[in-house]
């Protein structure tokens, strides 16, 4: 099958976490004998940040550990035509231009493949308008990437025609260590955005790290001025940008990391996590989570990762992880498990292609019904 997908950058992962799942699916799909094709913009504010702040050098981690990927990249004179011809499945992510979103909708009125409209982002409940703009009148589905955000597409009409399609870790790149050295102290990746969760990573991160006396490293983009003083104040390193390829590395020096998700995953979009969930047990590493609702029961909360509904009991579970090995090896096997047994990208392509099987199975039950009038 030719798969055809138009993301905002797949070369980039700063402050675009899609691109973690999108290299690890669009891999295994290629492993698994399918053409893939990917496409990206020209000037992607994603990848103009990366080298701005860290040069070409900053593309070699994902180069290395991706060799099988690369995108083309598309200006002004693009002609969408020739980007799908031959195509059987077209996949948009919605970090694209409305006009780019509509053209290629145009195109599947003159073509037979099966074209997906992906959602991986908040905006459909914080800023629906951004959403609306889109002429989606000519997609066959939604891929959404959260039961709850499925439904705001049911809810604009979308019906059976959404899909639940969560990211997942590409356990080819985040796996255990194949040997274990020395692990001290917390991390935390991730960025710091518009200050939507200052109050959680404070309360949950920042002031318990210090109470019970454990060293925390952060990485991550945006960090402002008044972030790095916050950051500072608590006795915690910044460490800046840290390419997704290295992530694994990263968690192999450390006893635990965090969950700490934006303000709309929990009060708007419940049940959907960060992509650094599924990394991290991936990775063999302890997690503790601020509140968070497991509403899909993707996890085992209190066996895959603990989870703390304050401070203090964040506080409280940090210094059991400290001082207690086999808590840390029960929580990095049962995590593991459940990374392995359902959560992995070859569990994502297996669920991208029965739902494109789905969608085809229905058009051709509708088309025999109208020729049979």
């Amino acid at each position: 099958m030719k798969i055809v997908y138009f993301t905002h950058s797949l070369a980039s992962c700063w402050n675009h976490g899609n691109a973690h799942f999108l290299r690890g699916v669009l891999r295994e799909l290629i492993a698994r004998g399918h053409e893939v094709a990917i496409y990206e913009p020209e000037g992607a504010w994603s990848l103009t940040n990366l080298l701005t702040d860290h040069g070409e050098a900053a593309l070699e981690p994902w180069r290395a550990a991706y060799p099988e990927l690369s995108s083309k990249t598309y200006g002004e004179a693009f002609d969408p035509a020739e980007a799908c011809d031959g195509a059987d499945l077209v996949i948009v992510h919605e970090w694209n231009e409305p006009d780019l979103v509509a053209a290629i909708g145009r195109q599947r009125r003159r073509r037979p493949f099966t074209l997906l409209f992906h959602d991986t982002h908040h905006r459909a409940v914080s800023d629906p308008d951004a959403i609306s703009v889109f002429d989606l009148s000519d997609y066959d589905g939604v891929l959404a990437f959260g039961e709850t955000l499925a439904e705001v597409y049911r809810g604009w009409g979308w019906g059976g025609r959404v899909f639940v399609w969560h990211e997942a870790a590409d356990v080819r790149l985040f796996h255990p260590p194949a040997e274990e050295g020395p692990r001290e102290g917390l991390v935390w990746i991730g960025n710091w955005g518009d200050g939507e969760r200052t109050q959680e990573l404070e309360a949950f991160l920042f002031k318990p790290a210090e109470a019970v006396e454990l060293t925390l490293d952060i990485h991550g983009v945006r960090y402002p001025p008044e972030a790095l003083a916050l950051l500072k104040r608590y006795g915690a390193r910044y460490r800046g940008w840290l390419a997704n390829a290295r992530a694994p590395e990263v968690f192999a020096l450390h006893l635990a990391t965090a969950h700490v998700p934006r303000r709309f995953y929990v009060e708007r979009l419940p049940g959907i996590p960060t992509i650094r969930v599924f990394e991290a047990l991936a990775c063999g590493i302890p997690l503790v989570s601020a509140p968070w609702s497991d509403s899909e029961n993707l996890f085992r909360p209190g066996e895959d990762f603990l989870v703390a509904n304050d401070g203090a009991a964040m506080a409280t579970h940090l210094a059991a992880l400290r001082d207690d090995p086999e808590l840390r090896r029960s929580l990095v096997a049962n995590g593991l498990q459940t990374i392995l047994a359902r959560h992995t990208c070859g569990h994502r392509a297996d669920e991208l292609l029965a739902h494109v099987a789905q969608l085809r199975a229905s058009t051709a039950s509708v088309a025999e019904m109208e020729s049979a009038r």
